[in-house]
């Protein structure tokens, strides 16, 4: 398969993610609290003859899979707990005149109940996983669409490595409608997929792996 090549600002392949990127940060007074929530500015080379729309996924692959012991004062998550896929971003359709998302355009801070999922001036959004993470509170819960930045467990012995990835189609929609996630975005690109690109950064609320 054919590989783009992607750029996100800020962001080097192996390097930790700038706090202004991140859903949750570490300060002085508290382990967690919200932080600016940027969406990077994404650039990427342009797909090959076919190309018909472009896809942007971001995913940590780090999400344990308990969250019993999550942000508990006394307790740790082991770094050898079985791990899962927690989508931060899903944005699909994204023409295929566009090669670059610019800084702030999927998100310019935290939005309590989510931002709006369905059609965008950028693309189709998805609804991020987060929306799932905030149900028990009132005051977050929602669909979460656009970009949602990194928000570790604090207590998490493993450094999370979230993975961007655009991948070109050689269809102008995938079709999806309503409130999607990442799954049903995966599923529709089975087949489509001409050339794909990603960027690896890492992230931690622990300080002991700062």
């Amino acid at each position: 398969m054919t590989s783009l090549e992607l750029h996100i600002d800020g962001i080097s392949e192996g390097q930790r993610i700038a706090e202004e990127f991140a859903f949750g940060i570490r300060t002085a007074d508290t382990p967690f609290t919200f932080g600016p929530n940027i969406s990077p500015g994404i650039r990427w080379s342009g797909g090959p003859d076919g190309t018909k729309s472009y896809a942007v996924i971001m995913h940590d692959r780090s999400v344990p899979t308990v969250f019993d012991d999550a942000n508990q004062e006394g307790k740790t998550i082991p770094a050898d707990l079985e791990r899962m896929d927690f989508m931060h971003w899903i944005l699909v359709d994204i023409p295929a005149t566009t090669t670059s998302l610019a800084k702030g355009v999927e998100s310019e801070g935290v939005t309590p109940q989510g931002k709006d999922t369905g059609p965008t001036t950028n693309g189709v959004r998805g609804a991020n996983y987060f929306g799932m993470f905030m149900a028990s509170n009132p005051d977050m819960a929602g669909n979460y669409g656009g970009y949602d930045g990194s928000a570790p467990p604090w207590n998490d012995e493993l450094m999370h490595e979230y993975v961007f990835t655009v991948f070109a189609l050689d269809v102008e929609t995938l079709g999806l409608t309503g409130v999607f996630g990442g799954a049903d975005a995966r599923a529709a690109m089975e087949g489509h997929v001409l050339a794909s690109g990603q960027v690896m950064g890492t992230y931690t609320l622990n300080p002991d792996l700062l």
